[in-house]
């Protein structure tokens, strides 16, 4: 059964969670990806305030494609995580407390989710348009010229996710493979 949570998202639900854990996100997520966490991080690094205030909030490694028409958003589905790698700790350290995208985190970007008690979720890639029927709201809120890589505020409403990275450290990925290895394992004694 699912785990149902509204963003932004208490310190007592995040660290409820555990890796491996299937969770329905609604409210407010924002997204955000190579060039807005370029800026992002840039600002912060200079000791300028950012464009919208991302402390005690989720990021989505994302960029939705063009809104159609009667359609809240367009397809939308997350960006491939590890680059985000350089840019996660710096934001993590400023009050991001969780993040969606996909595949694996660097052992730097495992500490920090720790370090900080935030929790990396991933979503299914491979699913935009699903996804997309998710969204009931999009709002450009900084950086309008970069297009669909410009941050946007997405109001979700059960958006599906997997906690893949929890506050104590724990990686769906890592457990995953541990027990796919066991499963091999034992469907070879019994062969």
């Amino acid at each position: 059964m699912p785990i149902s949570l509204v963003s932004p998202l208490t310190q007592n639900a995040l660290a409820a969670l555990r890796a491996g854990d299937s969770v329905l996100l609604s409210g407010v997520v924002y997204t955000a990806r190579d060039a807005a966490h370029a800026r992002l991080c840039q600002a912060l690094a200079a000791g300028q305030s950012l464009p919208v205030d991302l402390r005690g909030q989720t990021v989505f490694y994302a960029g939705p494609t063009p809104t159609p028409p009667g359609k809240a958003s367009g397809a939308i589905g997350p960006t491939t995580s590890v680059r985000m790698d350089p840019y996660t700790p710096p934001l993590l350290d400023y009050g991001v407390c969780a993040i969606i995208g996909k595949g694996e985190r660097g052992q730097a970007v495992k500490d920090s989710f720790v370090a900080n008690s935030a929790v990396y979720f991933a979503a299914v890639a491979g699913c935009a348009a699903y996804m997309a029927s998710c969204i009931r709201n999009v709002e450009v809120v900084a950086y309008d010229d970069l297009g669909t890589e410009s941050i946007k505020r997405l109001t979700v409403e059960n958006l599906p996710l997997t906690v893949a990275i929890d506050v104590v450290g724990g990686d769906f990925y890592t457990q995953g493979r541990a027990l796919y290895l066991q499963s091999q394992k034992q469907r070879s004694f019994s062969e």
